[in-house]
């Protein structure tokens, strides 16, 4: 089947623990250099606003330090999800440590496994008197006319539709939805 189909590229393994509190670790850092960036740009949007008179470059200093204040307090709300992230990817280090699959009870698996949900117990002998007893009731019933509708079905129509060309109160010729005909005109050849 190999030399047939090939064989497919050997999978790599999933990320480890480590790499995601590395991959936390270098987002928190670059998140970091970014805060401390638009900080200075807005400390410089400040100094220029404060030079300026009132119109429009003022405001146009204004909106642009407006934006930089908006990704600064976005860029603190992604820190401090990434701290989140972090103490999440060290508490679950710290309770996969803990975790001990010999521990875990065969048995116990099984009881989850089969535990009854809400659903009373089925009994087969119960289950197999009540599908007789349908069997019988089917074969009982001899009525058909249920099947009436289905089996007398209308006759297919023996002429294209549109063929009784009816006319409307004016006297034009019209087709099956009542929308006057077209002439057709003659073709010519060339």
């Amino acid at each position: 089947m190999n030399r047939l189909f090939g064989r497919g590229k050997p999978k790599e393994p999933g990320p480890s623990i480590n790499d995601c509190i590395k991959n936390v670790d270098g987002r928190a850092d670059n998140i970091e250099q970014k805060c401390q960036k638009l900080e200075a740009e807005l400390r410089k949007y400040k100094d220029q606003m404060a030079k300026m008179r009132e119109g429009p470059a003022k405001n146009s200093v204004k909106q642009k330090a407006l934006r930089a204040n908006y990704a600064t307090q976005t860029l603190k709300d992604t820190h401090s999800t990434v701290a989140a992230m972090k103490d999440g990817v060290t508490q679950m280090k710290k309770e996969f440590k803990k975790i001990n699959i010999d521990n875990i009870e065969a048995d116990e698996v099984q009881e989850a496994l089969g535990r009854q949900y809400g659903m009373p117990e089925i009994d087969d002998d119960e289950l197999a008197a009540e599908l007789d007893a349908l069997g019988d009731e089917i074969a009982l019933d001899n009525d058909a006319s249920y099947l009436d509708d289905v089996v007398t079905l209308p006759a297919a129509p023996d002429r294209e539709p549109g063929a009784d060309s009816v006319r409307n109160r004016d006297g034009v010729p019209v087709d099956e939805f009542g929308l006057p005909q077209v002439p057709s005109a003659p073709q010519s050849s060339r």
